[in-house]
């Protein structure tokens, strides 16, 4: 398989997790999301919260940075260590797709690859995490909260890439969601297949 593994980086409520589901399934191989978490936490020895706050979480207050133990790193390049070997050790085992946590750049020297963007306009990004994730925001700040967000993740990707979230350059594809995830699933199987079959 050209395509071995996926990585589908995203806005929030792009529909990227969501994506990340149906091509797993259309392809029957693993994802990585949910249980990427749960595997960092058991890699590294922090809290499954926090793991899963890190994306979105990250501070580079001094305070924070200053915190170190034996490996003399900061505990958030501990944690993105031991997130980077989790994520090579999901990869090698077999085809799969992750979602997030900074996979296309980790995954960066392998030829296997097909990374994913996932993007939506701002209004359609409000009605999923609304009405399809159920997210409490006050209406008002539902726009100020999902530009924190992406901020947020953003300062992550950039911290720990040296490049920029989002730039076309780090991926092979990016798309913007309102062409429909079912069609988006169809079209990234066909490609993989293709791909398979032309290696």
């Amino acid at each position: 398989m050209k395509y071995a593994v996926i990585t589908i980086g995203r806005e929030h409520g792009s529909g990227g997790r969501l994506l990340a589901q149906k091509i797993a399934d259309a392809l029957n191989i693993p994802l990585y999301d949910k249980k990427l978490i749960h595997m960092i936490a058991s890699e590294s020895g922090f809290s499954e919260k926090y793991v899963e706050q890190a994306e979105t979480k990250h501070t580079s207050s001094f305070l924070y940075n200053l915190y170190f133990d034996s490996t003399n790193l900061p505990i958030d390049d501990q944690l993105f260590i031991a997130q980077s070997n989790v994520i090579k050790k999901a990869a090698a085992q077999s085809p799969c797709v992750i979602v997030g946590r900074c996979a296309n750049y980790v995954l960066r020297k392998r030829t296997d690859c097909l990374n994913l963007f996932v993007y939506a306009p701002m209004e359609e990004r409000i009605h999923r995490i609304t009405e399809e994730y159920h997210e409490q925001v006050p209406n008002k700040d539902i726009h100020r909260y999902l530009e924190k967000y992406d901020k947020q993740r953003a300062a992550y990707y950039e911290r720990f890439t040296g490049e920029r979230w989002g730039d076309r350059h780090q991926y092979h594809l990016m798309i913007n969601s309102t062409v429909g995830l079912d069609h988006i699933a169809d079209h990234i199987m066909k490609l993989v297949k293709e791909s398979d079959a032309n290696a």
